[in-house]
């Protein structure tokens, strides 16, 4: 396995990257972040993740590059699209970043990456076992792991739960803020959460992200569950961790000519 690659997180707001060190989880280039473009639409998406890997000054040719995006992604192919445009719904997105790139990458749903990236390097580093990954945020994201493997697209924020079809509507944190909740009455909605996913999977672990992580110690200690609960550790490098880790466990990097032409173009002048 290689021991550095390039990891890309694509947002609704903004996409971030940065070059990995796999052995530690560390950035070994700075954090650089660019603006999503106004309506997620592919084409812009994927110029900007050009352009952002050329600020990063290129990629070597065994380099490997992973990209995680806000979608159900199956076999390269966007099923869904969260804040962003909806011609991603059915789109072969990762032969269209391979394309662009000129190599092979890895593309993988944002939240599944978020998870590997803690078993790998955070919260979960060295534990065995089921782990559950959930974000919260404007919706509920998920991810599965086992003994250091990856289930992918784990959509549990969607489950049928107290009445509601779609329980994230109910218990995510933007519905916290908009409806006024108190961390009490919201630990009550979240309480009927993971006591559902307890009983539909006795895990031996629950992660908890997003950025409503870093209050933790407002509603985890809420929580009346058998398995322990514990927050996330990396926070906004998670995407990016977990989809350079996921690249390096198996992408191909083929860097045509013209593409590196593009990426040099786009790097930045010497100092």
């Amino acid at each position: 396995m290689s021991t550095a690659a390039i990891g890309i997180d694509i947002g609704g707001t903004g996409i971030k990257g940065a070059a990995v060190d796999l052995d530690t989880g560390t950035l070994t280039t700075e954090r650089i972040k660019l603006n999503t473009p106004k309506g997620g639409k592919p084409d812009a998406i994927v110029e900007t993740v050009v352009s952002l890997i050329g600020k990063l000054g290129g990629v070597a040719a065994d380099t490997p590059v992973g990209v995680c995006f806000p979608a159900v992604v199956q076999h390269g192919h966007t099923m869904s699209a969260a804040n962003v445009d909806k011609s991603w719904i059915g789109l072969a997105a990762e032969k269209l970043f391979e394309s662009a790139l000129g190599r092979d990458i890895t593309f993988v749903n944002d939240a599944d990456a978020a998870g590997y990236a803690e078993s790998q390097f955070g919260a979960a580093k060295d534990r065995k076992g089921l782990i559950l990954m959930t974000t919260l945020g404007t919706g509920i994201g998920s991810a599965i792991i086992y003994n250091g493997v990856l289930v992918p697209n784990a959509e549990l924020g969607h489950i049928a739960l107290d009445g509601y079809e779609d329980y994230e509507k109910q218990a995510s944190f933007i519905v916290k803020e908009n409806e006024g909740l108190s961390w009490k009455q919201w630990a009550a909605r979240l309480q009927k959460y993971y006591s559902k996913l307890e009983s539909l999977f006795t895990p031996d672990l629950f992660i908890v992200g997003g950025g409503v992580s870093k209050h933790h110690k407002d509603f985890l200690p809420l929580l009346d569950l058998k398995t322990k609960i514990v927050p996330a550790e990396l926070r906004n490098n998670a995407g990016l961790l977990g989809a350079a880790s996921l690249a390096a466990h198996g992408a191909g990097t083929r860097v045509t000519d013209e593409a590196q032409d593009l990426i040099d173009k786009a790097s930045p002048a010497d100092s």
